[in-house]
């Protein structure tokens, strides 16, 4: 007999579940629920139909109801609320949100894709007029529309994370000013500070005013129409439109009332084929807990990509077929002003929350093409990788150009399991507008293993916050004095090797250039030399994203 498969709420998990059972699945009924009026549609679009980048709202349906009904035979009903999950009789309960009529349906089996429902705390004023959320088209409607008025000049961002800056960006496009304010230390809280200090930097060059560590106590009314953003600091910001952009929440509630099990992060528990505790029930997307593929720990990761992949393992198990789901790496990206920064797998502080030591990192700012070709720009890089094996752990980049690149290359070597030795060896495409011989990629899995193959020691930045150590800058004299680490030695590399006399054998040299190349040939001469040589991978520049991202307290007069 054929299955009776319903599917609540659509988007990426939900609509590629039906769309991959319909093929996997001929004689299946297939029926898609959603309480909105779109069932398919890029939601990931949304800051820039805002902006105007994507000027058409149509642009934005991925698949409607009359596609769904005649390329895969799949019944979608929008405007449908699914209120309840009776387990006992396999139905569903639904109330149609245009005639208010409540009706039930049977199901063999049942998926639950009803995604994440944006974080709006409650305080006061909250529910002034002028404040938003971003999920859906009726969402961004009410904000375009919102931008049409000519009074409206000025706006206040509730959260740093990647909608917000996406956000931010689409309206200085449309000419606003634009405050964030981010509760945390720094934007873009899934990087490491250094790494997203450089977009914390682009935005205020951009004239955007960036508020960090001072989280939001409430809104208020005030002369003009505008809203004051009330800090727990006691600080004022005034908007004319504010977006709340704290962070998504999994809409559970459905599977909590039908006694599905929920994980300790909030999210529906599922096992690798995305069945719930339920046997008959799926779940998919931003509303289920994922396992982290580096750290093997629960979390709460909405993103597009492992909410498409979910969907299909869901219908292939559905269907019959041995699929998992192997878990999420968190590879993600964001455009900020003409900068762009992109992560996958772990960060150096997701490994210290799981308690994982066994770790090295690495930093360095290769060009994104042959540095003799016209229109070279760098790429800022952190590599981590595992200690005891060199498997890599995870990477974060930025930079104008090249970037997605080498994080989708890395992110595919995560999940295969590979090393740095293997980055070392990588063979990639390579003309001059494109690339290097030595690629970002290969040059982050050398200075890597030359660590692990004993070439190299690296320094901790942290390090420069004691004084049991010698540090030395091997750039020009030129290049020192236009800005230097404080305590900091100079004695240029070409002169090196007839100055050795001025550099204490007792104690350690931790060895910093610009960017980390002349620092590497530094510290292969003076280890050869009897010295206990360190290097500072990145350099200067690495050293000023740490300072300035508040992450070195250097004592008084360093």
């Amino acid at each position: 007999m054929s299955k009776r498969i319903l599917i609540v709420g659509g988007v990426a998990g939900g609509a590629s579940c039906a769309a991959r059972a319909r093929r996997l699945d001929e004689n299946a009924e297939i029926i898609l629920f959603d309480r909105g009026p779109h069932v398919s549609f890029a939601n990931c679009g949304l800051p820039y139909y805002i902006g105007n980048v994507i000027p058409e709202e149509s642009k934005l349906i991925v698949a409607d109801p009359k596609l769904f009904q005649e390329r895969f035979n799949i019944q979608t009903r929008v405007k449908s609320d699914v209120i309840a999950i009776h387990r006992e009789t396999s139905e569903i309960e639904v109330r149609d949100l245009e005639t208010g009529r409540l009706y039930r349906e049977k199901y063999d089996a049942l998926v639950l894709s009803p995604g994440a429902a944006p974080v709006r705390p409650p305080l006061p004023g909250i529910d002034l007029p002028g404040i938003y959320t971003l999920r859906n088209i009726p969402d961004s409607q009410k904000i375009r529309q919102a931008l049409e008025r000519k009074d409206v000049t000025r706006a206040v961002i509730v959260g740093g994370g990647f909608i917000g800056l996406e956000m931010a960006e689409n309206l200085v496009r449309r000419g606003l000013h634009v405050t964030i304010v981010e509760m945390l230390g720094q934007l873009l809280p899934p990087l490491d500070p250094e790494m997203a200090y450089p977009i914390q930097k682009r935005l205020c060059d951009g004239g955007v005013n960036v508020s960090l560590g001072d989280g939001v106590a409430g809104f208020e009314p005030i002369t003009g129409g505008r809203i004051a953003v009330q800090t727990k600091s006691g600080a004022l910001h005034e908007g004319d439109v504010v977006i709340l952009s704290i962070g998504v929440r999994p809409e559970t509630s459905l599977a909590k009332s039908a006694g599905l099990e929920i994980g300790e992060r909030g999210g529906i528990r599922v096992n690798p084929q995305m069945q719930t505790s339920d046997a008959k029930i799926w779940a998919v997307g931003d509303a289920v807990e994922v396992r982290d593929a580096i750290t093997g720990q629960w979390a709460l990761i909405p993103l597009a990509g492992p909410a498409n992949r979910q969907g299909r393992a869901a219908a292939d198990a559905i269907c019959g077929r041995d699929s998992t789901f192997r878990g999420v790496q968190g590879t993600a990206i964001c455009g900020v002003l003409g900068l762009t920064v992109a992560m996958t797998g772990a960060s150096e502080k997701a490994l210290k929350r799981a308690g994982i030591s066994d770790y090295e990192k690495v930093h360095l700012h290769p060009n994104q093409h042959a540095g003799y070709f016209p229109g070279v720009k760098s790429i800022g890089l952190k590599l981590l990788f595992r200690k005891s094996d060199g498997r890599i752990l995870g990477a974060q980049a930025y930079g104008e150009e090249g970037v997605d690149k080498r994080i989708d290359v890395i992110a595919m070597a995560i999940q295969k399991e590979s090393t740095v030795f293997d980055l070392e060896e990588a063979e990639l495409c390579y003309a001059p507008q494109y690339g290097a011989a030595k690629d970002p990629i290969n040059l982050a899995g050398m200075i890597a293993a030359n660590i692990l193959r004993g070439e190299m020691e690296p320094a901790s930045w942290e390090a420069l916050e004691g004084n049991g150590f010698q540090l030395l800058d091997v750039r020009d004299a030129e290049d020192f004095a236009q800005g230097h680490i404080p305590r900091a030695q100079n004695i240029p590399l070409p002169e090196l090797r007839q100055r050795l006399g001025e550099i204490a054998k007792d104690k350690d040299v931790c060895v910093c250039c610009g960017i980390g190349q002349r620092a590497y040939y530094a510290c292969r001469i003076l280890r050869q030399r009897g010295f206990r040589a360190l290097h500072l991978s990145g350099g200067y520049k690495t050293f000023l994203s740490y300072r300035d991202a508040g992450c070195l307290k250097l004592k008084t007069g360093q």
